[in-house]
């Protein structure tokens, strides 16, 4: 996708709002129409994007028989970081702070790797709305979010689900049980639940392999049964943080081969379908000018004052996190470092930039 960006489109950052004003609770729009009920389960499959359930319908019977909201996406750049935390807060990237699973910290030119929070930074303060789930809380709304336990605690999750109880489960049955549990626990109430094995199946294996087939219709089946042991008035909400393409090896563009690419450019972050690229002073014009004059038709290089339509509106606070310079690869082209970020080449699957396949999520209404 290029061109107009994601001008007047629907974005994930409207699904807990919705929620929100579904549930009957003041100061919530519900944009997205999703149906009044007490009691609504958020249930996000990490890398499920709507092009590729369409295309592995047959391995999902119960998610593909779902009412579809239609033409939602996740945000850019098209990562779990940034979808996390635009889905938790009902805000954009560019205001919540969230810009990538790399960036940079403008106060020390140091990168934070936002999974694994590796930066001595509080993340409520990087991170400083509060979370929908924390203000229906406050509304009189029981909420909750259902994760696996060792994420309690950690930076992202402080920035995208704080507030409210944290239920750490270590099992896909618990995880059936507690939110069961905590569903009925009051007569309006609202839960968070996170799925992450689909994301990890395709990136070490690609989401159009027999392994991620068969994880797809394992998540398939503990959904249905979730759903059948939901309380009736309970609507189950089934969504995704983005898409995955798989990309071949001939595309994989090594960016330490070419190294006149880095001149000027300070700090290189982001992951390999959409670059960071932090320049020294001045030089932001003449670097975008070297990328899309190598690169070609393969990327779409933006500097940061052309980046609205993308991130939303950006905060001053929010503005030095963002690259000087922006590189989304389109295609299944993408721009790699072995000296900087030799694991990725040892993946499949990829997701993080403006390409329908990585942007369309699915927002499935199980009532």
């Amino acid at each position: 996708m290029t061109g107009p960006g994601l001008a007047g489109r629907r974005t994930i950052d409207q699904i807990m709002p919705s929620v929100g004003a579904a549930l009957g609770a003041a100061g919530f729009d519900n944009t997205l129409g999703l149906p009044d009920a007490p009691r609504y389960v958020v249930f996000l499959v990490d890398g499920l994007g709507l092009d590729l359930l369409r295309e592995h319908a047959d391995a999902a019977p119960f998610l593909s028989s779902l009412h579809n909201v239609d033409d939602v996406v996740c945000g850019v750049p098209s990562t779990t970081v940034t979808s996390l935390t635009s889905l938790g807060t009902g805000v954009r990237g560019g205001q919540h702070g969230v810009v990538g699973y790399t960036s940079r910290v403008p106060e020390t030119g140091r990168r934070l790797n936002s999974l694994k929070w590796d930066q001595p930074l509080d993340p409520a303060v990087w991170q400083p709305f509060p979370t929908v789930l924390q203000r229906l809380q406050q509304a009189g709304i029981s909420a909750s979010s259902v994760n696996d336990a060792k994420f309690e605690g950690t930076g992202l999750t402080v920035c995208s689900q704080r507030g409210v109880p944290f239920h750490g489960i270590n099992s896909v049955y618990e995880r059936l049980d507690v939110v069961v549990d905590v569903i009925e626990s009051a007569p309006r109430s609202v839960t968070y639940a996170y799925e992450s094995r689909l994301d990890h199946t395709g990136h070490g294996k690609g989401c159009t392999s027999r392994e991620w087939r068969e994880m797809l219709t394992t998540i398939d089946t503990e959904l249905a049964e979730l759903r059948d042991e939901l309380p009736r008035d309970t609507v189950l909400v089934v969504t995704a943080d983005h898409g995955m393409i798989d990309l071949p090896f001939e595309n994989r563009f090594d960016v330490d081969t070419e190294p006149r690419l880095l001149d000027d450019v300070d700090l290189l972050a982001g992951e390999a379908r959409f670059r960071h690229l932090y320049t020294r002073p001045g030089a932001a014009d003449e670097v975008a000018d070297r990328w899309r004059t190598m690169l070609g038709d393969r990327v779409e290089v933006r500097t940061r004052d052309g980046l609205e339509d993308w991130f939303g509106p950006i905060s001053p606070q929010v503005a030095g996190r963002i690259g000087d310079v922006v590189v989304a690869s389109l295609g299944d082209f993408a721009v790699f470092s072995s000296r900087e970020f030799a694991i990725e080449l040892k993946m499949t699957g990829f997701h993080g930039s403006i390409t329908e396949p990585e942007l369309r999520i699915p927002v499935l209404v199980g009532t």
